[in-house]
């Protein structure tokens, strides 16, 4: 699932770990999300979105075929 996690995560002067410590997972969890290796959980989104404050369908693009 294609993701804007590192752009939103950027555009606040946030680090990896600050963006975890925020919604309580690991660097790794962060970092793995962000290069596509790892699709979050549904209430791992739900956090991330409203870290960032927009909406799941903003920063997660699941890229369904038609």
């Amino acid at each position: 699932m294609k993701n804007d996690v590192r752009s939103y995560r950027e555009e606040r002067d946030l680090s990896q770990g600050d963006l975890a410590a925020l919604v309580g997972v690991s660097r790794q969890t962060v970092n793995a999300i962000e290069r596509d290796r790892y699709d979050p959980s549904l209430e791992l989104a739900f956090k991330l979105a409203a870290c960032f404050e927009c909406s799941i369908e903003a920063l997660f693009d699941p890229e369904l075929e038609s």
